[in-house]
């Protein structure tokens, strides 16, 4: 099985950008061409709205991605000669963007001899399931819990924090109950979105929904996983969250919100309409 090569920008990374990657994936290992600042403003007239280093951050944290190539060219990108060696081909998709990257990928696809191979609506429909090994025994289990509505890079940074304690699970809050905890135009998106896009993230090793009610509408997935450590961050932390590891046997661990070293903070709540 070859290569493929995904050029564009991957601004505001998404769920039509993850499907893509995703679809891709099954053809070959995916090698991202990200454009640069520079490249993002030469072909769209305006700077992205999350700079390059945020965006490699989160492809590269994505299952489905095996390296992500920078590219300060779009039209006549230099690719290093790791890139130039490999089997690749090109994929265009239509979702929605600027000409300018569909005419990018193809001149890529012109210049390195390769397939330019489209996805389209149809091909990026639905939520498929993202395969999950089998528990690892000798580790401990993690459960994290949350809306987490737009993935960003504060998520993939608090996945990445917790799994370093154990066998990470992630329990997305369902639809209604987060309408409950977090009133009516909540959630953005919904908990098969939400579902997918948490168990795209490399580190997680299983992402589910809730089924309970309340601040511990979590509480039957903790059971099923087996977990040892509830996790949360300093917003996440609850009364009710302290009280169930107590009297169920937890370990309770409350982790700082920092982002990881040199982007910003990021939130759900300050992305919304972004």
């Amino acid at each position: 099985m070859g290569a493929v090569l995904v050029t564009g920008a991957f601004d505001d990374l998404g769920i039509r950008h993850v499907r893509l990657l995703h679809e891709c994936s099954r053809v070959g290992d995916v090698v991202v061409g990200l454009w640069s600042d520079a490249a993002v403003s030469a072909a769209t007239g305006a700077l992205p709205k999350f700079r390059f280093a945020e965006r490699r951050y989160l492809l590269e944290s994505l299952k489905f991605v095996s390296r992500v190539v920078p590219v300060e060219n779009h039209r006549e990108p230099e690719w290093p000669p790791e890139a130039k060696a490999l089997n690749v081909v090109a994929v265009g998709c239509d979702l929605g963007a600027r000409s300018a990257e569909s005419a990018a990928a193809r001149a890529v696809a012109d210049s390195l001899h390769v397939e330019l191979r489209g996805f389209g609506d149809r091909d990026l429909e639905g939520f498929p399931e993202i395969p999950v090994s089998s528990p690892d025994p000798s580790r401990r289990r993690v459960v994290v819990t949350g809306c987490f509505d737009w993935m960003h890079s504060g998520h993939v940074r608090f996945f990445e924090e917790a799994s370093g304690h154990g066998e990470l699970y992630v329990v997305v809050g369902h639809d209604a109950n987060v309408r409950l905890l977090k009133g009516e135009g909540h959630p953005r998106f919904s908990q098969y979105h939400r579902r997918y896009m948490a168990g795209s993230i490399q580190r997680v090793h299983q992402a589910l929904v809730s089924t309970g009610s309340g601040w511990m509408d979590a509480e039957p997935e903790i059971a099923l996983t087996g977990a040892q450590i509830y996790a949360v961050n300093e917003d996440g932390d609850k009364p009710e969250k302290r009280e169930f590891c107590r009297t169920h046997g937890l370990e309770y661990l409350v982790l700082k919100r920092m982002p990881a070293p040199g982007l910003p903070r990021r939130s759900s709540t300050d992305l919304r309409g972004f």
